[in-house]
């Protein structure tokens, strides 16, 4: 196989498994090229199948369901969660927009949660204030690479009968008092995009132990056929009855967003480095904590005593503003002007996006109209202020690249941080 793939006519192409460095340098080119391999497909195990059993046993879960992205994921863990018109879900306020706008998907309410000030996760205190008759859910974001205060939070999930989905996309591998994050809730949601631990491109996976939430995401994210389950999707499952004119498949409402199997091949090899992969973040971040560990105005987020961060990105806060009267922009200036890679500021409070405040998912038509039947739209409003923390910390956040494939590049731009550190009055 791989010598067709390798052959005259693709001279050109460089095996990735010769490059040290190489995203893509384990098993990922033999998977793919056996994924589009047509006649061997029936002598194997489908890819997608694979890819759900390496993961769910790795995290120790019952349940493992793959699907096109990360934000399908959470799409469907709020439909299997029952979250409906008119409910609420709890979410940070500080993090992907993508947490509102599904919930907005299932026509429901977002209510923004305040994070703390020092983990930068949702605040579980601020989650209890929010909680009222019509909430549904809870989103508990792990962000950075760090979990949320997750006893707390499934405390008032079981005080209050709410479901909670782990977005557990940016903490592949980390650890919460003992468990691996993405295990404690419901359900969990993981991404396999591009800057993500583990990259397919595209995709996402849900975990659970629950069958009956497993089943409901399974069926949800592939068209509402009614044979699947929490453990079987469609491919394993064939019927004869299929070709029956008279055979009804659908029993639920439902979306197109299987992963397909190359995206699973590709997933599947990184799994098998899931541990190298994570480990070598976590490395990379240690770099950049030798770089601040003197300075007075960049502040790291705070990892409790139990907590182990996976280290999507190294995130601190920038508090030179106001103790050396400099902009954040000037440190960043500064810091690439040095030859620096630059870092991500921190993504804006979510309902400070333009596409909540200035209510356009309403405009646009998708969901019921101020002037129609539907008396929930009037939930719809959210005012600066509603959660002072988020709004004072998200224009601080500095978030360093963790994904350095090369140590020594790692390196080479810790040591530029820690010069311009020195340097910056």
């Amino acid at each position: 196989m791989l010598r067709k793939l390798f052959s005259k006519r693709s001279k050109d192409i460089i095996d990735p498994r010769n490059d040290p460095y190489g995203k893509y340098n384990g098993n990922e080119i033999v998977y793919v090229s056996q994924a589009l391999d047509t006649k061997t497909r029936s002598e194997r195990k489908p890819f997608t199948l694979q890819l759900e059993t390496a993961f769910k046993e790795k995290f120790g879960m019952k349940y493992a369901i793959t699907e096109n992205s990360g934000t399908s994921t959470l799409h469907t863990c709020l439909a299997a969660a029952g979250v409906g018109a008119g409910d609420e879900v709890i979410c940070p306020a500080q993090t992907v927009v993508m947490t509102a706008t599904t919930i907005l998907h299932q026509n429901a309410i977002p209510v923004f949660a305040d994070i703390d000030p020092d983990t930068l996760n949702i605040d579980p205190k601020d989650i209890e204030r929010k909680i009222t008759s019509k909430t549904k859910a809870i989103y508990a974001v792990h962000m950075h690479g760090l979990p949320a205060d997750m006893d707390a939070i499934m405390s008032l999930a079981e005080k209050h009968n709410l479901v909670v989905i782990e977005d557990a996309a940016q903490c592949v591998l980390g650890m919460y008092k003992g468990r691996i994050a993405g295990s404690i809730g419901h359900m969990s949601s993981f991404s396999f995009e591009n800057k993500k631990h583990l990259s397919a491109g595209e995709g996402g996976i849900v975990l659970t132990n629950n069958e009956k939430f497993g089943t409901i995401v399974r069926k949800t994210a592939f068209n509402g056929y009614k044979i699947l389950s929490a453990g079987q999707e469609l491919r394993q499952l064939l019927p004869t009855e299929f070709q029956d004119p008279h055979y009804k498949r659908h029993d639920i409402l439902g979306w197109n967003y299987r992963m397909n199997e190359v995206t699973a091949a590709v997933a599947l090899a990184q799994v098998e480095r899931m541990d190298f992969i994570v480990k070598r973040r976590q490395k990379v971040a240690s770099y950049f904590y030798e770089a601040v560990d003197e300075c007075t105005w960049i502040k790291p987020q705070l990892i409790p005593e139990g907590y182990v961060s996976s280290y999507w990105s190294f995130c601190a806060l920038y508090e030179g503003e106001l103790l050396l009267g400099r902009t954040w922009k000037d440190f960043y200036n500064a810091y690439k002007e040095a030859g620096g890679d630059g870092f991500y500021g921190g993504l804006s409070v979510v309902y400070e996006e333009i596409v909540i405040k200035d209510l356009q998912f309403i405009e646009s038509g998708y969901l019921p109209s101020h002037a129609g039947p539907c008396e929930y739209a009037k939930s719809f409003k959210w005012q600066k202020g509603i959660c002072p923390v988020a709004e004072a910390v998200q224009p601080k956040i500095m978030q360093f690249k963790t994904n350095y494939r090369n140590l020594e590049d790692a390196k080479k731009q810790a040591n530029i941080l820690k010069n311009v550190i020195l340097s910056f009055k």
